[in-house]
């Protein structure tokens, strides 16, 4: 099980301190990293060796792209009862449930008190919006936000203080029906993982572009703490396929 762009951007990059090659999702200065993000390439099949050439350099904003791109294409065929709107850093405000920020915005920056008071941090981008218009919605309506994607390709402390924090802001700024507010992810470690699966649930769920890839391979390394996390994350619920994105959306 594995996203279908999941090859297309896992590959082989060279270590700069050693000249080593290693996964290019892997955590340079971790063994366990490597070791698991090696095993994920084997069992994605991607030939081990030089460096990847056809790999992008900045991931991040690949796998940004990719999950845009798949659900831009996927969903209209897998509810086309729906009209979507499927965006790439768009802002919040931009939805239903959010369009008064439009005006909290607009007093902002207007009064240096509220600037200094308010900030601005409400004004979220997610990397990837997915908007539901209602078939009976008066025209010029504004379509609900039904998804947020935060995509990261590695997690580290930082990134997981900035998904929780936007997901925050979104739950405490709606005005209606909650987002389904979720991570995508090509972090090969389970104790990362783990770091932003437990806690109060500001995000519903981690969704993994190389799931199946990532089971075999913390399985076949055997380091008994990430083979805990990995198992106790996925038997909560918190750990997904990438692939059950699109139905969950499609049926949600």
């Amino acid at each position: 099980m594995s996203a279908p762009f999941a090859t297309s951007l896992l590959g082989w990059r060279k270590q700069t301190k050693t000249g080593k090659v290693v996964a290019n999702n892997a955590d340079t200065d971790s063994e366990t990293s490597k070791l698991i993000a090696e095993r994920i390439l084997e069992a994605l099949g991607v030939e081990p060796g030089g460096v990847s050439a056809d790999v992008p350099e900045n991931l991040g904003s690949a796998l940004e792209h990719a999950v845009c791109d798949h659900l831009k294409a996927a969903l209209p065929t897998e509810a086309p009862a729906h009209a979507w709107h499927i965006d790439h850093k768009k802002t919040v405000a931009d939805f239903a449930q959010f369009e008064h920020l439009d005006r909290v915005a607009a007093a902002v920056r207007e009064n240096a008190t509220l600037r200094v008071d308010l900030g601005r941090d409400y004004l979220i981008k997610p990397d990837v919006t997915v908007g539901i218009t209602h078939p009976m919605a008066p025209v010029g309506t504004r379509p609900r936000l039904h998804a947020a994607v935060s995509c990261k390709w590695t997690i580290r402390s930082d990134r997981v203080q900035n998904v929780r924090h936007e997901f925050l802001q979104m739950i405490r700024h709606r005005r209606g029906r909650l987002p389904h507010l979720v991570v995508v992810t090509a972090e090969p470690m389970p104790s990362r993982l783990a770091s932003i699966a437990r806690g109060t649930g500001e995000a519903d769920a981690i969704y993994h572009v190389a799931f199946g890839a990532l089971e075999r391979a913390v399985a076949e390394v055997n380091n008994v703490k990430q083979r805990d996390d990995l198992s106790e994350i996925i038997e909560q619920g918190r750990l997904l396929p990438y692939e059950t994105l699109l139905p969950t959306l499609a049926g949600w």
